[in-house]
């Protein structure tokens, strides 16, 4: 196999070889302080607005909560919580007062003060107590203690204690469901009827609704595994992986681009998609897939095609959000290890051991050497993004290449040897012109134009390096050359010092690369002699072993299909993450999760044949008074449709869902730069995009607006349950969008080509967006709608056309109300 990939020399600069819980906030918000606020204030204020400050200036206290709030000597708040325009502290982070900024001499980066006005945005979420902070990289943690804690510990399956109704139960989930409900004496709300069960199962197994065959046939099912079958058919479909891999890329922060100030394209991001699509599809044991993501390059394959696809998982560690602007390469590199970290302990661990990158963790077990531990192995690797040179990205990557036979798609048509030569010329154009301009410059370096003229030649310089990247996408033969994004391991692996306080220039003690000593077994080996140690790292996450890992998914599945999970803060296991609300059946889950050989889809399959998802959502008053938020699963909770379901269900009941699109993306086709940035919205805006959403140009910061109005979460971060609001641009998008108006017209004549009566018509755009015909009061308003619709569009107009034209708006109208109406937003 061909590779290519880019040495990073700077890296050895930095490197040598071989509490109490606090309930005004969630976990996630306290997460966020600690991973972007705090370091930050250590390394940047401490010195001089803190208790050991050697002379604390204007009175600014910020090593504690009270002191950050109260501010300084000028009399204003330092922090208003939920008020950054109020706060002083992030005045002076802006840097627009003269006389107020901070830090004096150095402004930070435009992303850093991002994230201090989002965190007083969400309310100043801060943990930390008037005596200050502990020295960075202080060890105070009692390792033994720390393996207590009940994440942390293996998991065991026990048998189900008796229930009184014996009857009611399914299998063993139902009985420790029913225990514990008869424990505080509540009652479990009656099953739901069929069309809301088959409508449940098809929007959380495949993300689309069930098709009018679909219901028609489980109605008509009489056998007793009617339900089983429905499951199967629904696990079998080639919808399913799309729906379920998108759950997984919201863990996984997937995106097409780079985020942050310079949002730069990642072209070959979509492989990684297709890779997890392709995973779920196929019910790809749970620990060979996390295998695969963090060292698929390392594991052994059967053939190229599977060592391809082991290279493209690894993807997963290349495609998150980098500072490309940062001018120190070495500060680069960290960073990017930070977020592999941050990542991977969240994803698969449901821990934050990033919160111990300037020192130890303020509440879980994770020291300073475990974090550095963990970054020598991801130093020993390079990552792989494929980005050119240019205005501002002063961190390019190439790509890996496969071989062609590797039997990947292609994601760019061929070109003819005529386009080639084209291409080649608009090189050569291009370089000359840029060359010429930097002759001209260095002439003119001291006249009053230079600058300009700089920046011109900066410009041009960019068109050529975006002219030699379109060349480089393609073989002589004009054939597309298979490029990916992913990890390879370093010729010699590097040991990491730990950075008092995350600085660069404080480095420490080198400590060798290894696992997390909190959960390992006491004893146990944790450091790593050869290799780069992602293979060691990767077989240690997917271990059954290990306490987290199945336990993390197991709860992951059931807050997919129940819309509340076990542990309510799923990727956060640790000291302020959230305690299971069934803390045997979570374990149970993962025992029987493990023992059906890591299967994603018998571990759903076993969850949806319970009694417990096949509830109602109806309430029970006398429940209600004793648990109004369900956390002991008495009935169904009453769903929202995330952005993705609601969009291609409307694109579904519209008839015009594209189930097979273009192999590759958009993103692809763009082309690099700023060319490239303009080609895609290009494409976008004059294309339709009528597939599935999982499809659709994910760009961090610009995500399409019928996603990021229904809660698409913030593709930077890992989003194991995703927010979901109720508000009036919702339905103003549902009601004056010129995308849903179409969609409303597809679907009226949809409905209008049907045969039959108006009557029979009406019940069959009834069942297409609910499962269900209409009621008899439903059919009464519907047809007093049409009268009163049809009546006021005909005033002045007599001509039979004008009455036509008055009966399908009518049926346009009608249909929009459908689709924005709450039964069809919303699973019950």
């Amino acid at each position: 196999m061909k590779l290519r990939f880019l040495f990073f020399p700077a890296l050895a600069a930095v490197t040598t070889p071989a509490a109490e819980p606090h309930g005004d906030f969630t976990p996630e918000q306290l997460a966020f302080f600690e991973k972007n606020i705090r370091p930050v204030l250590i390394s940047k204020c401490y010195d001089c607005h803190s208790a050991s400050a050697k002379k604390l200036k204007g009175g600014l206290v910020l090593d504690t909560r009270e002191g950050t709030l109260m501010g300084g000597e000028s009399g204003h708040p330092g922090v208003v919580p939920g008020d950054p325009t109020s706060s002083s502290i992030y005045e002076a982070l802006l840097w627009t007062n003269d006389d107020m900024q901070m830090p004096p001499k150095e402004r930070l980066p435009a992303d850093v003060v991002a994230n201090f006005k989002k965190w007083i945005e969400m309310g100043a979420p801060d943990p930390r107590q008037s005596t200050g902070a502990p020295a960075a990289g202080k060890r105070t943690i009692n390792i033994d203690e720390g393996r207590k804690h009940w994440a942390f510990t293996k998991p065991v399956k026990a048998s189900p204690p008796p229930i009184k109704d014996e009857n009611w139960a399914n299998n063993d989930i139902d009985r420790w469901i029913m225990a514990s409900l008869e424990k505080n004496q509540l009652q479990p709300a009656p099953d739901a009827d069929r069309v809301t069960l088959i409508r449940r199962l098809a929007l959380d197994l495949t993300g689309l609704p069930p098709t009018p065959d679909e219901v028609k046939a489980f109605l008509a099912d009489t056998a007793p595994d009617a339900i089983k079958s429905v499951v199967e058919m629904y696990l079998d479909s080639e919808r399913y992986g799309e729906r379920w891999g998108r759950h997984w890329l919201d863990v996984a922060r997937y995106a097409e681009s780079s985020g942050k100030d310079v949002n730069l394209l990642y072209p070959q991001a979509w492989r990684y998609r297709d890779y997890v699509i392709e995973s779920f599809k196929k019910d790809k044991p749970y620990d060979l897939f996390l295998k695969e993501q963090i060292a698929g390059d390392l594991m052994k394959s059967r053939d190229k095609r599977d060592q391809a696809e082991k290279i493209v998982a690894t993807g997963f560690l290349a495609i998150g959000s980098k500072g490309h602007n940062t001018r120190e390469r070495r500060q680069f590199v960290v960073d990017v290890v930070d977020e592999q970290i941050d990542t991977v302990s969240q994803a698969m661990l449901g821990v934050t051991l990033a919160c111990a990158r300037c020192h130890d963790h303020k509440f879980d077990p994770f020291t300073q050497r475990d974090y550095y531990a963990m970054a020598g192995i991801f130093m020993s690797s390079e990552t792989l993004y494929g980005t050119h040179a240019q205005l501002q990205n002063n961190n390019p990557s190439t790509l890996i290449e496969l071989e062609e036979d590797a039997g990947l798609p292609a994601g760019l048509a061929k070109i003819s040897t005529a386009e080639v030569a084209i291409l080649k010329q608009r090189k050569t154009q291009a370089e000359t012109t840029a060359n010429e301009a930097t002759q001209e410059l260095r002439s003119m370096a001291r006249s009053g134009n230079a600058v300009d003229r700089a920046l011109r030649t900066r410009i041009l310089r960019d068109q050529a390096a975006a002219r030699s990247s379109d060349l480089e996408l393609f073989n002589d033969d004009g054939t597309p050359r298979t490029l990916v994004m992913g990890m390879l391991d370093r010729e010699s692996p590097i040991n990491s010092p730990i950075l008092t306080r995350g600085e660069l220039s404080q480095p420490g003690e080198v400590v060798p690369r290894g696992l997390t000593e909190v959960l390992c077994a006491k004893g146990e080996p944790l450091n790593i002699s050869e290799g780069s140690g992602r293979l060691d790292l990767a077989y240690w996450i997917a271990s059954k072993d290990n306490p987290l890992t199945a336990r993390v998914m197991a709860n992951r599945v059931w807050l997919k299909l129940f819309g509340k999970a076990l542990v309510e803060t799923p990727d956060n296991f640790g000291a302020m993450g959230a305690k299971p609300t069934h803390p045997e059946l979570l374990d149970y889950l993962a025992v029987r999760f493990m023992e059906n050989g890591w299967s994603i889809k018998s571990l759903i399959k076993e969850i949806v044949m319970s009694r417990a998802y096949q509830m109602s959502s109806t309430a029970v008053p006398a429940n209600l008074e004793k648990d109004p938020d369900n956390r002991l699963v008495w009935r169904m909770n009453q769903r929202r449709l995330d952005a993705e379901a609601l969009r291609d269900s409307m694109l579904a009941v519209a008839g015009v869902l594209d189930l097979y699109p273009v192999a590759g993306s958009p993103v692809a086709r763009a082309g690099e730069g700023r060319e490239g940035l303009l080609n895609l919205l290009r494409e976008v805006s004059s294309n339709a995009q009528n597939y599935r959403s999982i499809f659709l140009p994910i760009l961090r910061d610009q995500i399409p607006e019928v996603l990021a109005l229904f809660d698409y979460p913030d593709a930077s971060l890992v989003t194991g349950d995703r927010d979901s609001t109720n508000v009036p641009s919702q339905s103003l998008y549902l009601m004056n969008n010129p995308q849903v108006i179409g969609l409303a017209d597809s679907f009226a004549r949809r409905v209008g080509g049907m045969e039959g009566t108006d009557q029979e018509k009406l019940a069959a755009a009834f069942t297409l967006a609910y499962g269900r015909a209409p009621t008899a009061a439903e059919g009464q308003a519907a047809r007093e709608f049409f009268t009163r619709f049809i009546t006021e569009q005909m005033k002045g107009k007599g001509s039979p056309n004008a009455k036509k034209e008055a009966q399908n708006k009518a049926l346009s109208a009608f249909c929009q109300g459908l689709l924005a109406s709450a039964e069809f937003r919303y699973l019950k």
